[in-house]
């Protein structure tokens, strides 16, 4: 079935873990008549989790597409991870739908998730509706959920409707007002939401206070409640139980009738490529095409697959687009709809949709498909992706494989944001990083079960960087004679510190010709391979300022390799002046646990040299906010697991850098083998 751009609605499902998301993703394409019958986690039969490795540990690790198709309206639904070491997928998902559904268990209320993601789609400027899923499990007390919500999210969270005879029903209190519910009469509800909605358009307004519910046009209605979602001034609260089908179809119409089309939501977040002036990108099927890659799949099938939303013109099958800035055109030869794991053939795409394209080598995530020619190109505001933070070195477990392993590692980078494969200069090593322990232990179960590539696995380096505490002079004079043209370069040149975080400067502040201009380039690549390979302890240097200031040269001798030389060892007796500082990574870690394990899990961090910066408690568990080194973190995975009887969690993000104590950097140094030129 075709659909025009104003029948469509894109909706990402999103939540703590455990909330729900997959069987609720399951229970709408079974309500909505996409499925005959609604998929079970347990059984492993879900359109969602469809991966071997997601099925045996019965969570989501990528995100899923499908969509439903209703009587003029098709609903892409996206569901995504919960776990916060699959956070890539589950950001890439929030950046190319109008609407953000967060799911809640009702039995568990409010989780950090819950929060995290809450957040994460308002800085998209998304549509946000809150899902209470579970409503008919024993305990739940819904009136005490919903002041709960709004309590943490504000009065804009306003139900649409209300659970009745313990969960097992729900009443529409936006358009109606008669009844009672689990959470109160529904007349009262009615009103409150209502007022919330008329209020933010004048005009409604008026017309409200003038002649009542009943003045108001089904069109007003509609346009103010638009409105409201757009500028967060209401967050909808929906109530379901998708085990038992409660609340379902109530859900599917109001996402019909409610939630925004492609043209209604927020604009997309899209900045010129080239920093100039750039049209704004809309919903129009008759402008030049723009779309976005915001998934790959390798697929053995299929091969290579782009999954995009396709924000402005028309896609037809056979037509061909520019990928990015390249020079030449592809041919979109083979377009689909997404079904899960399935890929069922179209032959066009409208403005709004989400589909996929295969066979397209050039594709890469955030890549751009277009058709603008000499136009500006437009580009997705970038996502903020946590920094990947830990980090394990492998290499083929077997000689001969090493092509095999650099070529699935590519793919597995390509198919997840969050995933950095680096090569090590110093140590050679390949190191892979990610965001947690499980998230590298899913990376190495795909290496051997998908690409067939057995790996050995150790710790890398711990990501430390240099830098310096004090401003210093260094001088250095390069002069050497072989019997012929010799060489000779002099530099002299000043270092100073920078705040936290702001990278390196080189200024050029040579006068008179002392240093020609043409050897400017090989003093700085002098200074920067120090930059690269260390000053006191081998690693990267980081938030300092080299200024250039004086030299020598000789008409003659004078050649770049004596200006490099010179440079860097003029640079290397510069920092060793400068309370040169060893700086370790620390990273924000978020523990959940059960609370009686809470002064343990605290001491255990305590002597992790950690900072507790506070505790949050729901539902029978705490959460610990500490900032901590990375690198006491290792096998933490495992000691929170002993101590917790395996219930325990944790996430972390990276925080800043900051200076190791002393006796952690005499270690570094002391173990330090430096370059024969630093001598």
């Amino acid at each position: 079935m075709s659909y025009r751009t104003q029948q469509i609605r894109n909706v990402a499902l999103a939540g703590h873990p455990g909330a729900g998301k997959t069987t609720l993703f399951e229970a709408l394409l079974h309500a909505g008549g996409t499925v005959k019958t609604a998929g079970s986690i347990e059984r492993g039969t879900t359109v969602s989790d469809h991966d071997p490795i997601e099925k045996q540990r019965g969570h989501s690790i990528d995100s899923a597409l499908a969509s439903i198709d209703l009587p003029e309206l098709r609903l892409n639904l996206i569901d995504t991870p919960g776990y916060p070491e699959f956070r890539g997928a589950t950001l890439s998902a929030l950046a190319v739908v109008e609407t953000a559904a967060i799911v809640v268990d009702a039995t568990r209320g409010i989780e950090f998730g819950t929060r995290r993601l809450m957040h994460r789609a308002q800085e998209r400027d998304l549509c946000r509706v809150i899902v209470v899923n579970k409503i008919d499990q024993d305990g739940v007390d819904c009136a005490q959920l919903l002041h709960a919500l709004r309590e943490e999210f504000g009065p804009q969270v306003l139900p649409l409707n209300l659970p009745a005879d313990g969960g097992r029903s729900v009443l529409d209190c936006f358009l109606q007002q008669d009844g009672d519910s689990d959470a109160g009469p529904v007349a009262a509800w009615h009103q409150r939401i209502l007022d919330q909605v008329v209020e933010i358009n004048e005009t409604v307004m008026e017309h409200y206070l003038d002649l009542g519910e009943a003045g108001l046009s089904g069109d007003e209605l509609h346009n103010a409640f638009e409105q409201c979602l757009r500028e967060g001034h209401l967050v909808p609260v929906c109530f379901v139980s998708a085990r038992e089908g409660t609340g379902l179809q109530a859900l599917l119409d109001i996402a019909g009738r409610l939630f925004p089309d492609p043209g209604e939501g927020n604009p997309p977040l899209f900045v010129s490529a080239d920093g100039g002036e750039m049209p704004q990108v809309q919903a129009d099927p008759t402008a030049p095409v723009v779309a976005s890659v915001f998934r790959i799949i390798n697929d053995p099938f299929v091969g290579k697959l782009g999954v995009f939303r396709l924000y402005q013109g028309t896609i037809h099958r056979e037509m061909s687009l520019w990928v990015d800035d390249g020079r030449k055109p592809v041919k979109i030869a083979h377009l689909f709809r997404v079904l899960g794991k399935e890929h069922l053939p179209i032959d066009a795409v409208v403005a709004g949709e989400i589909a996929a394209v295969a066979k397209v080598d050039e594709l890469h995530y955030g890549a751009l498909l277009h058709d603008l020619h000499d136009q500006p190109l437009p580009q997705l505001r970038p996502i903020s992706f946590p920094k990947a933070m830990f980090g394990l070195a492998i290499a083929p477990a077997s000689r001969g494989q090493e092509q095999k392993l650099t070529v699935a590692l590519e793919r597995l980078a390509q198919e997840d944001p969050a995933l950095q494969i680096e090569q090590a200069g110093e140590t050679h090593e390949t190191v892979v990083r990610g965001l947690s322990d499980l998230h590298l232990r899913i990376v190495l179960e795909r290496l051997r079960d998908r690409h067939g590539v057995e790996v050995t696995t150790r710790p890398p380096r711990i990501a430390y960087r240099e830098t310096i505490g004090a401003p210093a002079e260094g001088h250095h004079r390069h002069k050497k004679q072989t019997g012929g043209a010799g060489q000779f370069g002099e530099v002299s040149l000043r270092i100073a510190p920078l705040p936290r975080g702001s990278g390196f400067e080189f200024v050029d502040e040579v006068k008179g010709g002392t240093i020609p201009g043409q050897f400017m380039p090989a003093v700085e690549k002098g200074v920067r391979q120090v930059l690269e390979s260390g000053a006191v302890a081998g690693f990267p240097l980081q938030d300092l300022r080299v200024t250039v200031h004086d030299g020598r040269h000789h008409p003659v001798d004078s050649k770049e390799i004596a200006f490099v030389t010179a440079a860097r060892k003029a640079f290397l007796d510069a920092i060793g002046k400068a309370a040169p500082q060893v700086l370790e990574p620390v990273v924000s870690l978020e523990v959940v646990a059960p609370e009686a394990q809470a002064g343990d899990i605290t001491g255990s961090l305590a002597a992790k040299r950690a900072r507790i910066n506070g505790t949050d408690s729901s539902a029978g568990e705490i959460v610990i906010h500490a900032q901590v080194p990375l690198s006491e973190l290792e096998g933490y995975a495992a000691e929170l697991k002993s101590v917790t009887a395996g219930r325990g969690r944790y996430s972390l993000d990276f925080s800043h850098y900051e200076p190791v104590p002393a006796p952690v950097q005499q270690r570094l140094m002391a173990s330090h083998q430096p370059h024969p030129d630093e001598d």
